[in-house]
Formats: C-alpha cells, structure tokens, sequence
C-alpha cells in the first residue's frame, strides 16, 4: 500500500487538496472497527510530514486499541460548514504501528516544528498507508466529488 509521498507521486494535485482541508483546522474524525465490528469516531490532529500521514494517540487509548487489532480506517477533515464551503477531504487505509525509537524522534521533531510542543510520552504511534482519497467541493449548482484509488487514476464525478 502507498505511503503519503506514493499518493502524492500518484495524485499530486488531489493529495495537495485533500492535505490542505486537514491542514485547515488540524483536526480530523478518525472511523476504527471496534472489537465487535462496530464503527468508532474519535478526534484526532493528523500530520503530514516526513513524506508520511502520521497519527498520533495516547498510550492505551480505545481508537488506538481498535487499530492494533485491525488496521482499516477512514479519516474525514473537520466539516467547517453546512455548505461544505471549502469542501470535505476523506483518506482510507491501514494504520501500521511504528515502533522503531528513530521513527519517533523524527516524528517528535516534526509534530514540534508544527505545534510547538512535542507529545509526552508514552504514546501510540501510527503512519498511514492509503488506499483512497475523496475531495468534495460544492461547483455552482452541484458538487464536484475527485477520488482516487490504489491501483486506478484519479476520477472526477460532479453531482446535481
């Protein structure tokens, strides 16, 4: 599975968009499986940096849990609006756990570079690999919805 800078040799302009709409608020919705197969949503501030979708949570957290235990997840940007204004970006894929210390000092780095703190440890720590994008925008009287899939070029669909 693609790793962030994979989707973006893949589909430059549609992985800049939908970084752009997490980038806006620095939030997402994160959907994980619970243990019985049931859907949970938990807040999260992912991070695109070092050429990776980074997912940060605390130690022992539930979503964290649910993530060991199977690793599909859907990440939808914060909806500022009812009109979806400046439009909804989704990412689908698989969490893989990182572990290696190195991993987390690079990660440590940039999550300050960005926030100006580092997270206190212990924590959980996850990279993405992607499998889908969405990015939806209203176009004038219909939506303009542009996805892309492992394996298949970026299609676009507008919607009345």
């Amino acid at each position: 599975m693609p790793s962030w800078a994979a989707v973006e040799a893949l589909a430059p302009e549609l992985a800049e968009r939908v970084k752009e709409r997490f980038r806006a608020t620095g939030l997402g919705l994160l959907a994980t499986l619970r243990a019985d197969g049931s859907p949970r949503i938990s807040g999260i501030e992912p991070l695109f940096a070092l050429d990776e979708l980074w997912l940060g949570m605390m130690l022992e957290s539930r979503k964290a849990k649910d993530l060991l235990r199977d690793a599909r997840l859907a990440l939808h940007s914060a909806t500022e609006d009812k009109q979806v204004t400046n439009g909804d970006a989704r990412i689908s894929g698989r969490a893989v756990e990182v572990t290696e210390p190195a991993d987390f000092e690079r990660f440590n780095r940039a999550f300050q570079g960005e926030t100006g703190y580092i997270p206190p440890p212990p924590y959980h720590l996850f990279r993405v690999d992607v499998t889908e994008l969405m990015f939806l925008k209203p176009g004038g009287d219909h939506l303009v919805i542009e996805s892309w899939r492992e394996g298949e070029d970026v299609k676009r669909i507008e919607r009345r």
